[in-house]
């Protein structure tokens, strides 16, 4: 590479991160979905969809509890009650009605509790709202591109870390914690614990607006996830799949594939930023000023949607 591609290389990336630190670098933004010491239990819900998840998963774990203690008692009692030193006589019947009749029945009627709040949960996850904003996700080995349908503009999204956030010289030190890449996370407004999970562009919505994701894959089966969301969706060549979603509070949230897809399928992180409707506005007027050519393939996409 010639001097001056460098230099132009390296040019456009550090403008990139400077579009970025003015939506991502904003004080007292809550990160959601980094891990934490002793973290235990589901990430704090950021949806009502990952509410209900919740509940749902609360609701059956009190019944699957309940029935694991009654089996755990019964069968103490069973070892205790009729074994050869306490029966030496065993009984000779062979069935025994009531019984049957009580654990035919019980079943039936847990699994009737359960019937309503999963299919519930169900089809609202599956029953795809209006949107206000509709964005398309393609997975790509490795990374993903975001198009903005109803603004037609569209970017890449790569790991802070990945070769095409690196200039060449630092391209062998790809996916390492290096003085270089410290640097891009905090000029991006990240921490230097977020290593791994940032990314150089962040989705960008607005808060209590409903988006609705349609995700795909340009090579092989990826998949689009926020747990703090509630969702998931396998991106698969050829098809078009969608979720939706309501993001309760403003936050920086981060996801990442969640379907193996190569080599570097670990290094594919996913980050949304929820922001204030005047800060998406503000946002968006820049995007598509910088984007409104949808489709251009770009060598580097250093937080250029950010």
């Amino acid at each position: 590479m010639s001097v001056a591609k460098t230099f132009n290389t390296i040019s456009m990336a550090l403008t990139g991160l400077m579009v970025a630190g003015s939506a991502l670098a904003q004080d007292g933004m809550e990160r959601i979905g980094k891990p934490i010491p002793d973290g235990l239990n589901f990430q704090p819900p950021g949806t009502e969809l990952a509410r209900d998840q919740i509940w749902v998963d609360t609701f059956i774990l009190y019944i699957i509890t309940g029935i694991s203690v009654f089996v755990t008692v019964l069968l103490i009692y069973v070892i205790l009650r009729f074994n050869r030193k306490s029966n030496p006589k065993p009984a000779t019947f062979t069935h025994n009605t009531a019984l049957e009749v009580g654990w035919t029945l019980v079943p039936i009627i847990i699994l009737i509790a359960i019937i309503p709040p999963s299919l519930s949960l169900l089809f609202k996850q599956q029953e795809i709202p209006t949107a206000d904003i509709t964005i398309k996700a393609t997975g790509n080995q490795w990374y993903w591109t975001y198009n903005y349908v109803d603004e037609d503009f569209e970017f890449d999204s790569y790991m802070i870390g990945h070769p095409a956030t690196l200039a060449d010289a630092d391209a062998e030190q790809a996916f390492k914690k290096t003085p270089a890449v410290l640097a891009a996370l905090k000029e991006a407004g990240y921490n230097d614990d977020e290593f791994l999970l940032a990314t150089d562009t962040a989705v960008v919505i607005p808060v209590g607006k409903t988006i609705v994701m349609q995700v795909t894959a340009s090579d092989v089966i990826h998949s689009w996830a926020i747990p703090a969301f509630g969702v998931k969706q396998d991106g698969v060549p050829g098809r078009l799949a969608q979720l939706w979603f309501k993001a309760e509070k403003e936050g920086l949230y981060f996801g990442q594939c969640s379907e193996l897809c190569g080599k570097d399928h670990s290094y594919m992180p996913i980050t949304v930023q929820v922001v204030s409707e005047d800060d998406y506005e503000v946002w968006l007027e820049e995007a598509i000023s910088e984007y409104a050519d949808a489709g251009t393939r770009r060598t580097v996409q250093i937080a250029s949607a950010d």
